[in-house]
């Protein structure tokens, strides 16, 4: 997978260069027929990692990729990661033009920089990058690097899968004398290594296909299905060898954040004075809870092991900022200091990426679990895990600032962690929500008039993850900002309209549905031909769906369960009754249910509709279902009611 690099490529003299014979024999591969489609192929993609009887490692890697479309030219950027851990003692270029100009990068043409996006953050990890000549369909680019380091916990991932095919790709594992190693896979069945003798093994992947999500809607992550192998290995003087397991992970993680987790004098005075005259769990969790998500700024300060081992909880308190391994690191140490246990738990943001069956450290987020006591019980307590031991716990991610306590991120649900209790740390699943805490209700009562304009009082709640973004928007956004995406949102169902009267409520408080009203007077809303006047009942609000009829490969994405009402009545002009009303709709799919009626009554028009989505995520043959939706959606959406003159 290509790290994409924005940097001025060097001035190449038009002097003919001499590329290795690995990469002439690769460019010289017949391709297969690929997808037209297809931005690049890997042609050779070998790795060999080689463990010392010391712990450190040597990783050897030679790339090479072919350029087939103008849109796949960042294919061939050369970037290799590396930190203070991770030494390049190596590092070469080679490009083959369309034109069959070879290239050779010379070493000062080679820059290092930081990541992409590293605005809150402020780490070692770097990249050594160029951006080679040549990179055109037709283009051929190579790179070889050696890099030695010294690994935080025995175990190597290989990911042989991206969004480009592979045509020829191998992994090779060098251990010292008496070492052992095991293999675990996620998403793509397990194939077995060539053992080459002395300690030597290798693997080889031929013809993988892409993993190609560029124009496929309602997608998962990419990572999420993506093919990899990780080995685990252990050998004499391996303090934390780690076996496969999700245990052995768990025990190396515990050494290396029991310190960190020590709730101080001053985070015990702090947590025994938000939770001051409070009595019962959930009333006191929630108090820290609240303080960490809210008043501990998410800022990230990573120096070569720091991307996996917190901060000293009381470093956290004192600055009060850190990543989401320390928010959830100080909210376990001020927990503590009221009696109530927690423990980390990690996680990957991309919901699929943890595969219950593939134990390694592939993950990029840290959560918390917070011990719930024995016999308590509460309708607050929503995003519930069960241990083995038949423990429960409630999942919390004091980093993302908009989820209300006692429910989890739609991005997790469904999704695995890996609970960090040391001997007893295990895999856990997380629950999918019910809808009913995920919603949307707009309820409006507006007036007609003759000339087809309407003119009405308009409130909308919205509570969960569906609040999200509006709450960013009056938290942070200045007047001009949210004005503007008011007419965005007002504009998809009005074509010309004013707002007057507009007022925002429970902004701040996560535990309340954010409430907005206003009026709104739209001009041309209803269609006068003759005696006639043709309106659409459902007045705003879109729950389409993006769909497409091509065939399904993926699993379907449905992101988040919700429920979304809407109750709009509309006065009818005086003299006009209903000649025509939509008929009801009533949809149940099972992972969806659309219901709507249109009904008249007493000269007012009343439209009425529910949508549930009860998934997060669907196998790919339940696509013919996820267009039928889209369908009923969309023709519900635009129905109209004859209105006609007495």
């Amino acid at each position: 997978m290509t790290v994409l690099v924005l940097i001025a490529g060097p001035a190449y003299a038009s002097k003919q260069d001499n590329v290795p014979d690995w990469v002439t024999a690769a460019a010289a591969q017949k391709l297969p027929d690929y997808p037209p489609e297809t931005n690049a192929v890997v042609l050779l993609d070998d790795t060999t990692y080689t463990v010392a009887p010391d712990g450190s490692a040597v990783e050897h890697c030679r790339h090479v990729v072919k350029i087939l479309r103008p849109q796949g030219r960042d294919e061939g950027i050369v970037a290799v990661p590396f930190d203070k851990d991770t030494k390049i003692v190596s590092l070469h270029a080679w490009s083959i033009g369309p034109d069959g100009h070879q290239y050779a990068i010379k070493d000062n043409e080679f820059a290092e920089m930081g990541y992409p996006g590293q605005g809150n953050y402020y780490e070692d990890d770097k990249i050594k990058s160029v951006s080679p000549p040549g990179r055109d369909p037709g283009g051929v680019i190579a790179y070889e690097y050696e890099q030695r380091t010294r690994p935080y916990l025995t175990e190597y991932t290989w990911f042989f899968q991206s969004n480009i095919p592979g045509l020829a790709q191998s992994f090779t594992l060098v251990l010292p004398p008496g070492y052992t190693f095991g293999t675990v896979w996620a998403h793509h069945p397990e194939t077995k290594a060539m053992d080459l003798e002395n300690q030597r093994w290798r693997w080889e992947m031929n013809n993988v296909p892409a993993i190609d999500l560029d124009h496929v809607r309602l997608r998962p992550a990419e990572f999420s299905l993506v093919g990899r192998m990780t080995v685990h290995y252990k050998g004499p003087g391996i303090v934390f060898p780690t076996d496969g397991t999700w245990q052995s992970i768990g025990e190396w993680y515990a050494g290396l954040a029991k310190d960190r987790l020590v709730a101080t004098p001053d985070i015990a005075a702090k947590a025994s004075e938000l939770t001051a005259g409070k009595t019962d769990f959930y009333d006191k969790a929630e108090a820290i809870a609240d303080f960490v998500q809210q008043q501990v700024r998410y800022f990230v300060i990573e120096l070569g092991i720091g991307g996996y081992r917190p901060h000293f909880a009381d470093d956290i308190f004192r600055n009060r900022y850190g990543d989401c391994k320390d928010k959830a690191t100080l909210l376990s140490a001020m927990l503590s200091a009221v009696g109530i246990h927690s423990a980390l738990v990690m996680v990957d943001s991309r919901r699929g990426v943890v595969d219950p069956d593939a134990p390694s450290i592939v993950g990029n987020h840290m959560i918390a679990a917070i011990e719930i006591p024995k016999g308590y019980d509460s309708p607050r307590l929503h995003s519930v895990v069960t241990a083995k031991s038949g423990q429960r716990y409630l999942i919390f991610d004091p980093t993302w600032e908009k989820t209300p306590f006692g429910q989890l991120e739609d991005n997790l649900q469904g999704g695995y962690g890996l609970l960090l209790e040391g001997a007893d740390s295990q895999i856990v699943q997380f629950p999918v929500l019910a809808p009913d805490l995920n919603t949307i209700e707009r309820t409006a009562n507006f007036k007609l008039a003759a000339d087809g304009s309407l003119q009405g009082t308009v409130t909308e709640k919205r509570f969960g993850d569906v609040s999200e973004g509006r709450r960013s928007l009056y938290t942070m956004a200045d007047a001009k900002e949210q004005s503007r995406f008011l007419n965005m949102v007002l504009g998809q169902d009005f074509s010309a309209f004013s707002v007057a009267d507009f007022k925002v409520e429970n902004v701040d408080a996560l535990n309340k549905a954010l409430t907005t009203s206003y009026v709104i007077t739209a001009d041309h809303y209803a269609r006068n031909m003759g005696p006639l006047l043709v309106v659409r009942p459902r007045v705003l609000g879109s729950d389409g769906i993006e769909v497409d009829d091509k065939p399904r490969r993926y699993p379907i994405n449905l992101h988040e369960t919700m429920q979304e009402t809407d109750n709009y009545t509309i006065t009818l002009p005086e003299g006009y009754t209903a000649d025509e009303v939509p008929d009801a709709v009533d949809v149940d799919l099972g992972f969806a249910v659309y219901r709507s009626s249109s009904t008249v009554k007493d000269n007012v028009l009343h439209y009425t509709r529910t949508y549930t989505v009860r998934q997060v995520t669907l196998p790919a043959e339940k696509y013919g279902d996820v267009r039928k939706l889209a369908g009923v959606i969309a023709a519900d959406e635009q129905a109209r009611a004859v209105l006609k003159k007495q």
